[in-house]
């Protein structure tokens, strides 16, 4: 399963890919910002936030305010968290100095890493210089999505982890793993998704974890226990991939949820090779149109698109 992917950074890459300037549905980008900014739990990349900080998506003079009054925000709660480890820290040496004990010890150790986690998410916040991780989104982060509404393609904001339609709220906790939609269930568990609500993401990377000993093309050794290891993928040549998704909108009292899950299939040689099972279907763009815009009464024809993928070479490191 594609656990995270390293969406697009670019704001124009986007603009290309959707045609219009203003097809961006900045109402939903908006309301996006402002319930992050009320502390509700919503992630969102570092890129995302870069694109109006900068001016590159100027229709929205607002979101700029929004991110600004919330990094401000976190930044106050991280110096709090600073100043009251550093106290838990400093108490647990003094008693440590005069009588060791183990519960001082495990407080000096907790303390210690949490001020270590503060200053480095407290340093995240503050730097303005980009990096290639800024664009990496795991389950439950936002990301955008192009859609086809209104006769056009656009760009919204959705939840990387999909809820359909019908299903409860609860349906997060008890199903995690709806991030990914198999392609050979579209017309089981995804019935009411496929042939109807069809998206893409751009992505140059995705992640995927993995068996430490699959990857090096071994079996266990007798009483060695699994190691998991992250990998990174990327496509060969480098380049910015359509990911096939699937999107609900779901509505219930004061919660408006969009959502989506990244179509995967069995893997390429070479994914398969370092040790995992399934993949991302990047689409090509000329079939655009008619993946965003489908036809639930002919869905050979979404499986056509779906089989006639771009197919790049993955290559693949241990991620950072």
């Amino acid at each position: 399963m594609c656990y995270s992917a390293q969406v697009e950074a670019d704001y124009n890459r986007y603009v290309r890919v959707v045609g219009l300037d203003e097809a961006m549905n900045i109402k939903d980008f908006v309301r996006l910002y402002w319930d992050r900014q009320r502390e509700l739990p919503i992630r969102v990349p570092k890129a995302l936030d870069r694109w109006f900080l900068s001016g590159a998506a100027p229709q929205a003079p607002e979101i700029p305010a929004l991110i600004t009054e919330y990094n401000q925000l976190q930044v106050a709660k991280l110096e709090t968290e600073v100043f009251a480890q550093r106290k838990r820290l400093a108490d647990a040496e003094r008693k440590l100095a005069t009588k060791p004990t183990k519960a001082a010890s495990e407080s000096k150790r907790i303390a210690t890493n949490k001020v270590e986690q503060a200053l480095g998410r407290l340093s995240d916040i503050k730097r303005t210089e980009p990096k290639t991780k800024d664009g990496r989104i795991f389950p439950g982060w936002y990301a955008p999505v192009v859609v086809f509404e209104n006769g056009r393609r656009t760009i919204k904001p959705m939840r990387y982890q999909c809820r359909p339609v019908g299903k409860p709220a609860f349906f997060d906790r008890k199903f995690p793993g709806t991030y990914n939609a198999r392609r050979d269930n579209l017309e089981g568990f995804w019935r009411d998704l496929f042939g109807y609500r069809h998206g893409v993401i751009l992505v140059n990377a995705f992640f995927e974890n993995v068996a430490k000993h699959a990857v090096e093309g071994r079996e266990l050794a007798p009483g060695e226990e699994e190691q998991n290891v992250i990998l990174e993928f990327r496509p060969e040549p480098q380049q910015v991939m359509l990911v096939a998704c699937l999107w609900s909108h779901w509505v219930e009292g004061d919660e408006d949820l969009y959502s989506f899950a990244a179509i995967t299939d069995e893997p390429p040689p070479e994914v398969a090779s370092a040790g995992h099972d399934r993949c991302i279907i990047p689409i090509q763009e000329h079939h655009l149109d008619a993946w965003l815009n489908p036809d639930p009464k002919d869905l050979a024809a979404q499986y056509a698109i779906l089989d006639d993928r771009a197919r790049p070479y993955y290559e693949h490191r241990l991620a950072a």
